[in-house]
């Protein structure tokens, strides 16, 4: 089974995400939103992450070619990891209904 589209799971942060990133000028990223895919979710525990990622997670860092991007949301935090202009993970922080909605896609 492939790993659920992130605008299919959650399409009001997949809008938010991509509304943001055209705002700050990320267009490349914001055209990479629709096709992105949940393959994990952060498994912390801690109750006010609803991290995922949209690649595998790596062994260690990033690596070469990594960049994260803020985005200037208006609830919680949301930050994206970039890797060769990829979008691999988004840190979503203190947003109880994504978590919420996070974990009903993967338990």
């Amino acid at each position: 089974m492939s790993a659920p589209l992130l605008a299919d799971s959650i399409p009001e942060l997949a809008r938010e995400i991509e509304g943001l990133l055209v705002e700050q000028g990320e267009h490349r990223l914001a055209a990479q939103v629709a096709r992105l895919r949940i393959v994990d979710r952060c498994r912390c525990g801690d109750p006010f992450c609803a991290t995922f990622y949209t690649a595998p997670r790596p062994q260690g860092s990033w690596g070469a070619g990594h960049r994260n991007i803020e985005l200037a949301c208006k609830t919680g935090m949301l930050t994206l990891d970039v890797v060769n202009e990829n979008v691999t993970c988004v840190e979503v922080l203190f947003r109880d209904e994504i978590r919420q909605k996070l974990h009903e896609v993967l338990p």
